[in-house]
């Protein structure tokens, strides 16, 4: 029996939140889940529940994924999995543009772990 953590967590590797899932869980699917549950509260108002960028590892890189993180206007700082870049490359110009991927800009903004 096993289980598996998945966290988010600040700029300065600060836990925000995290989900408990059963070991064989896959990770992809648990991306939204953890994103729905970040609330940072601040001095006055209500919390903030939307990240600048979200930087992630390349079990998350899914189509789904990145339109959720479109729809909400949040950076996605994910590498692209080499077999979804070849299928991409294979359609020619119906596989649509590379996705933007910038190393650099990890450091900043959310991890997903």
């Amino acid at each position: 029996m096993s289980s598996k953590i998945h966290a988010a967590v600040d700029s300065a590797g600060l836990p925000l939140v995290f989900v408990l899932t059963p070991g064989q869980a896959a990770d992809c699917p648990q991306f939204t889940t953890v994103l729905n549950k970040i609330r940072v509260t601040g001095p006055v108002g209500r919390p903030r529940t939307r990240p600048a960028a979200v930087a992630a590892d390349k079990a998350y890189s899914s189509k789904a994924n990145r339109a959720y993180l479109r729809r909400r206007g949040i950076s996605a700082v994910i590498p692209e999995k080499s077999d979804q870049q070849a299928n991409r490359k294979k359609k020619g110009s119906a596989g649509g543009r590379p996705i933007t991927f910038d190393p650099l800009a990890q450091g900043s903004g959310l991890s997903v772990l």
